[in-house]
C-alpha cells in the first residue's frame, strides 16, 4: 500500500504528462537551440584563438551577472503574475507587468553605470598574476573590445524577458519560443559572417561576434512586441497596459518585500559563479578556456531539468493561486521526480560524448582534455543539480523568497566559494579533483532542499487578499 502511495505521488497520469510537455517541450526547445547556437557560437571564436576565446567567456560570466539580475528582478512580480494567472484575474498580470518594466529599467541603468565605470578592473580580475604580459594585454583588449559592443545589448535583452516571462506566466510559451530561434539563427548567421569576413563582410573577430549577438537581441524583441499587442485579445494583459504605470500600493508592497531576495539572491548566485570561475582563473587562462567549453557543452545537456524549473514555476504557482494546495504539492513531487530522472538520462549521455566534443575547438590538447573532466564530473552531479534547482523553484513558486534567499546564494557564498578560494589559493590540489570537490557541496544543499519541500513551508497562496487593478 506504501509502495503505491509513494508511486502515486511521484508518477502522475497521462493528463499530467501532456500539461507538462505542452509547457516545457517549447521551453526545452527554445534552450536546446540556443545552447546549440552557443555551442557553434563558442566554436567560431574558439577557432580564432584561445585567447579571444577566453577574453569572451570573461565578459559572458560579467554579463551573465545582468542577464541573472534582470531574471532575479523579474521573478518577484513573477511568482504573483503566476498566481494572478491561476486565479483569472487579468488586471493583477498587467500590474505585474509595469512592476517588471520598472524593475528592468533599474537594472539596465546600475549595470551601464557598473560596466562603463570600471571594465578593465572586472576584466584583470580574470587575469592570473602568472599571466605573461602580452597574452594578459591581448586578452584584455579583446574583452574590452567585445563588451563595447554587447552594452548595446542590455536594453534589449532586458525588455524581452520582460514580455517573455509574463507571456510564459499566463501559459503562452511558444510565441518566446519561436521569437528565441529566430534571434538565435540571425546570431548564428552574423557570427559566422563578422568574426571571419565571409560572403563580403568585414572580419571583425570577438567584436564581430558581439554585433551578431546584439543585433539577435533586438530581432528578438520585436518578434515579441509586434506579436503580443497584434494579438493582444489573447493576452489581455496587455490592453491597457501603457495606458498608465499605476500599480496598486499594497501590490507594489508586496511585490518588493518578496521579490528583493529574488533580485538579491540572483545577483549573489551569479555574481558567486562569477567569483567561482575567479578562484579557478588563478591557475591559468587554460582553466579558463576549459571551464568556457565544459559550461557551453553542459548547458546543452542541461535544458531539461533546467527548463522543468521553469515548469515548477508556472504549474505550481497556478495550482497555489487557484487555491489547489493539495494538487500543488502533489505536482511538485511529480515534477521533481521527472526532472531527476531525465537528469539520469541526460548525464549518461553527456558522459559518453564528455571525450569528443571538446576535440571540436581549435586549442591545445591541454585545454581539451581538462575540459573533458570537467564535463565528466557535472555529469555525475546533474541529478544532484536537478533536484535543488526544482527544490529552489518549488519554495519560490509559494513566495518564501527569503528562504530560497538562504538556500540559494548565501550557500553558494558560505560554502562553495570559501572552498574554492581556500583549495585554489592555499593547497597545490590539481584543478579537477578540486572542481569535483566544490560541486559535492550541493549533495548538502539537496538535503536541505528535500527538507523545505517535504515540510511544505511554501504551501500557501500569495495573491487571495492583494487588491486589484483600481482597488483604492
Amino acid at each position: 500500500m506504501e509502495r503505491e502511495s509513494l508511486r502515486s505521488r511521484l508518477i502522475g497520469d497521462r493528463a499530467f504528462y501532456a500539461q507538462v510537455a505542452a509547457i516545457v517541450l517549447p521551453i526545452i526547445i527554445q534552450n536546446t537551440v540556443s545552447n546549440v547556437v552557443s555551442l557553434l557560437d563558442n566554436l567560431m571564436v574558439g577557432r580564432v584563438g584561445t585567447l579571444e576565446m577566453s577574453a569572451v567567456a570573461i565578459v559572458n560570466q560579467l554579463i551573465f551577472v545582468f542577464n541573472l539580475c534582470i531574471f532575479g528582478g523579474l521573478a518577484g512580480a513573477g511568482i504573483f503574475a503566476t498566481q494572478f494567472a491561476g486565479a483569472g484575474d487579468d488586471g493583477g498580470v498587467r500590474s505585474c507587468f509595469r512592476m517588471k518594466w520598472l524593475i528592468a529599467l533599474t537594472m539596465f541603468a546600475l549595470a551601464l553605470a557598473v560596466f562603463l565605470t570600471i571594465p578593465e578592473r572586472l576584466v584583470t580580475l580574470y587575469l592570473a598574476q602568472g599571466t605573461p604580459e602580452a597574452q594578459a594585454v591581448s586578452t584584455r583588449g579583446f574583452a574590452l573590445d567585445y563588451l563595447d559592443v554587447m552594452l548595446v545589448g542590455l536594453f534589449p535583452f532586458a525588455a524581452s524577458q520582460v514580455y517573455a516571462s509574463t507571456l510564459r506566466e499566463v501559459g503562452e510559451t511558444r510565441l518566446p519560443m519561436l521569437a528565441s530561434i529566430a534571434a538565435i539563427f540571425v546570431n548564428l548567421v552574423f557570427n559566422y559572417f563578422l568574426i571571419f569576413g565571409a560572403c563580403g563582410f568585414p572580419r571583425l573577430g570577438v567584436a564581430g561576434a558581439a554585433i551578431a549577438t546584439v543585433l539577435s537581441r533586438y530581432v528578438e524583441l520585436a518578434i515579441i512586441v509586434v506579436y503580443t499587442h497584434v494579438k493582444r485579445k489573447s493576452f489581455p494583459f496587455i490592453i491597457g497596459a501603457y495606458r498608465s504605470l499605476r500599480i496598486p500600493g499594497a501590490l507594489f508592497r508586496d511585490i518588493l518585500v518578496r521579490g528583493t531576495p529574488l533580485l538579491v539572491n540572483e545577483f549573489l548566485w551569479s555574481s558567486g559563479m562569477a567569483m567561482l570561475l575567479q578562484c579557478y582563473s588563478v591557475r591559468g587562462l587554460e582553466v579558463v578556456a576549459a571551464q568556457n567549453i565544459s559550461s557551453t557543452v553542459a548547458n546543452l545537456f542541461n535544458v531539461v531539468f533546467l527548463s522543468m524549473g521553469n515548469a515548477v514555476a508556472i504549474m505550481v504557482g497556478q495550482a497555489l493561486g487557484a487555491g489547489r494546495m493539495k494538487g500543488a504539492k502533489r505536482t511538485a513531487w511529480r515534477l521533481i521526480a521527472l526532472a531527476v530522472a531525465s537528469s539520469v538520462a541526460m548525464g549518461a549521455l553527456m558522459l559518453l560524448v564528455a571525450p569528443m566534443l571538446p576535440h571540436l575547438y581549435n586549442t591545445e590538447a591541454s585545454v581539451r582534455h581538462m575540459a573533458t573532466q570537467f564535463l565528466r564530473v557535472v555529469a555525475v552531479m546533474m541529478p544532484v543539480f536537478a533536484f535543488s534547482h526544482c527544490c529552489y523553484f518549488t519554495l519560490r513558486s509559494g513566495g518564501r523568497t527569503w528562504i530560497t534567499f538562504v538556500f540559494d546564494s548565501m550557500f553558494t557564498w558560505c560554502a562553495s566559494i570559501p572552498l574554492a578560494w581556500l583549495l585554489a589559493n592555499r593547497t597545490g590540489m590539481p584543478i579537477v579533483p578540486l572542481y569535483l570537490a566544490v560541486q559535492s557541496l550541493d549533495l548538502i544543499k539537496a538535503v536541505i532542499g528535500f527538507a523545505l519541500v517535504k515540510r511544505g513551508v511554501w504551501i500557501r497562496n500569495i495573491v487571495a487578499a492583494t487588491p486589484k487593478e483600481g482597488a483604492c
